[in-house]
């Protein structure tokens, strides 16, 4: 059955926009900047940020003299924590130095300068302390930041590419806390992974988003 001239020119069309809409989108890639490369091995390992008190994270809080008043605590979800003394005190988005001195002045109230310490046993942190990686991977998920984290370490985490992943084409999203902007960067995971170039591998900084798109062919 021959197709109508119409039917013709309509499906001609339709395979133009979807080539001109491949092309811009690898032009969009393309001109993307490239962040520098890093070693698959720091040469020197040095510590993070500050790690920043996230919801259903788990704290152990000292009390010097007056063990009662501390014990294990979990973040809620809400982002609050209650001790024996104190009720719905704010915990998220504050290193537990932080959250150490305001339970130190809460406490005051009630003990004569109390001695205060927080650690953090458990760690789930707030989504600007992880990496998340979506899209054509074999396990999309949020990964906690470590320090000297790199892209190639994030991967590991997701189990790799997906099979139909256009690693490539894939993007870095990064918020810059200094402008209050948001800029993308060009990433090579299939030069990294499957071909194992070097160059390829960048590090990763808290908060980073590494979209993976799915080939077309």
């Amino acid at each position: 059955m021959t197709s109508s001239p119409a039917l013709r020119a309509a499906r001609a069309a339709l395979v133009s926009g979807i080539a001109a809409t491949l092309l811009a989108g690898c032009s969009n890639v393309a001109d993307a900047p490239q962040l520098p490369s890093a070693n698959f091995v720091a040469n020197q390992e040095g510590p993070g940020e500050e790690y920043i008190i996230g919801p259903l994270d788990e704290l152990q809080i000292f009390v010097w003299r007056n063990p009662e008043l501390g014990g294990k605590v979990q973040v809620r979800p809400d982002g609050r924590i209650t001790t024996p003394l104190i009720t719905d005190l704010p915990a998220v988005g504050k290193t537990p130095t932080m959250l150490q001195q305001d339970l130190k002045l809460a406490l005051s109230q009630y003990i004569k300068d109390p001695i205060v310490s927080v650690i953090v046993t458990s760690f789930n942190s707030t989504f600007s302390q992880q990496v998340r990686v979506v899209g054509a991977t074999e396990k999309p998920a949020s990964i906690p930041y470590r320090a000297n984290m790199t892209v190639l370490d994030a991967m590991i985490a997701v189990g790799g590419l997906g099979e139909y992943a256009a690693g490539n084409k894939a993007r870095l999203v990064r918020f810059d806390k200094g402008t209050g902007k948001q800029h993308e960067y060009a990433l090579r995971l299939n030069d990294l992974i499957k071909r194992g170039d070097i160059k390829a591998n960048v590090r990763l900084q808290p908060g980073d988003v590494i979209i993976i798109p799915e080939s077309m062919f």
